[in-house]
């Protein structure tokens, strides 16, 4: 294992996997995350407009590098439906080299 500290898994959740998987597409089109996993059926409960919220969503996992976040955070609240979109950024501490080393590959 090495240290990772140029990569990040970004969340996102999308109302549907037909607005997800247009958000995959495009972040991987333009290179700006190397995978994206969906994981759809995810139970959200929040806050929004001091009301108590519940629904159902998909869960991206955008695999993508230190140089290529700010881009991707752009191209989320461009495509995005909702008016304020999660974009939450995870530290990745350590991973397999040969996975690290196709990660930059594909986000070139």
């Amino acid at each position: 294992m090495k240290p990772a500290r140029n990569f990040f898994i970004v969340l996102v959740t999308a109302p549907d996997l037909k607005v997800a998987r247009r958000l995959a597409k495009a972040a991987l089109d333009k290179r700006l995350a190397a995978c994206v996993n969906l994981i759809p059926r995810l139970e959200s409960h929040y806050w929004w407009r001091e009301k108590l919220e519940k629904n159902v969503e998909v869960l991206l996992l955008f695999k993508s590098t230190a140089a290529q976040l700010s881009a991707l955070e752009r191209l989320v609240i461009e495509l995005h439906p909702y008016e304020t979109p999660e974009f939450v950024v995870v530290s990745v501490a350590r991973a397999g080299q040969r996975y690290l080393d196709w990660w930059v590959e594909s986000t070139r």
